[in-house]
């Protein structure tokens, strides 16, 4: 029966869902860019990913940099006010979270969480409109929330997680992040007999500790990825439901702000977190 059932869009439920899941995508094949032909390519681009991730980070470039300039300290403008409880409630997390001394975190605190929210915040907008819009201008697919894009969200988790990685050799020294790889979560025997079995443990270590290293990133990247796509995927079944899909919509939104700015605070706080860890070089792990 929900094949059959078209919302009104000209095609079936299935063929709905799955052009609002398709990304508009661009890859070189036979030496030739081709647009939308790209299963299987593991070096296809999503252009509405990039494009609209690109045009929320310029937003939020400019909307920061104007307020800036034309910061009073008098009664400030509402622009201005909101801007400035965002800041200070970043500034707040980061000192209670982030136990280093590094000037760039709090700037990228304030740009993850900023950024993503930005991302997030496009899944409020009718699941319709702009696809339909890009569909008249002869743009076949536009997915626009870029944070429902994996690639996006990796992208994003591994460029923490190689700050992590670089923090943490400059902070502790190359040897002093390998002791911390092989060293933990069990100490290796120094003497005795069981002398003979540091070999294992550190071995042991390293592979426990490596695992948790790489999985930072993974869940980083995953969590923010399942919970946008899941609530990207509920607007697109409310949006089957034609003209009764208002109501439905303005509920799920209601409560998707929520999740919008819980998931732009979570990946901002494990950012934090993950950094700090970097610039731990006390004992404890």
């Amino acid at each position: 029966m929900a094949e059959e059932h078209t919302g009104g869009h000209g095609e079936t439920a299935g063929e709905y869902i799955q052009h609002h899941l398709t990304n508009l995508q661009v890859c070189r094949v036979d030496d030739a860019w081709v647009w939308n032909e790209c299963k299987g390519n593991f070096w296809s681009i999503n252009v509405d990913s990039m494009g609209f991730s690109i045009l929320l980070g310029l937003v939020f470039t400019y909307l920061f940099r104007k307020v800036a300039k034309n910061a009073t300290s008098g009664r400030p403008g509402k622009l201005q006010a909101a801007i400035e409880l965002v800041h200070g409630f970043i500034d707040t997390s980061v000192r209670d979270a982030f136990h280093g001394d590094n000037k760039v975190i709090a700037p990228l605190a304030l740009t993850i969480f900023m950024w993503v929210f930005l991302m997030n915040l496009m899944d409020l907008i009718p699941v319709d409109w702009l696809p339909t819009t890009a569909g008249a201008l002869g743009v076949p697919y536009l997915k626009v929330v870029p944070t429902t894009d994996v690639n996006i969200t990796f992208a994003m988790s591994i460029s923490v997680f190689l700050l992590t990685l670089y923090y943490s050799v400059k902070v502790k020294g190359a040897g002093g992040f390998l002791k911390e790889l092989t060293f933990h979560p069990i100490a290796p025997p120094t003497k005795g007999i069981l002398i003979i079995t540091a070999p294992l443990v550190i071995a042991f270590n390293f592979v426990l500790e490596g695992v948790s290293l790489i999985a930072k990133p993974i869940s980083l990247s995953l969590r923010l990825f399942g919970n946008m796509y899941a609530g990207e995927l509920i607007f697109i079944l409310i949006g089957l439901l034609g003209l009764y899909q208002i109501p439905f919509h303005f509920g799920w939104a209601v409560f998707h702000i929520l999740v919008i700015t819980l998931q732009a605070f979570i990946f901002m706080m494990l950012t934090i977190v993950y950094l700090s860890q970097a610039h731990d070089t006390g004992d404890a792990h």
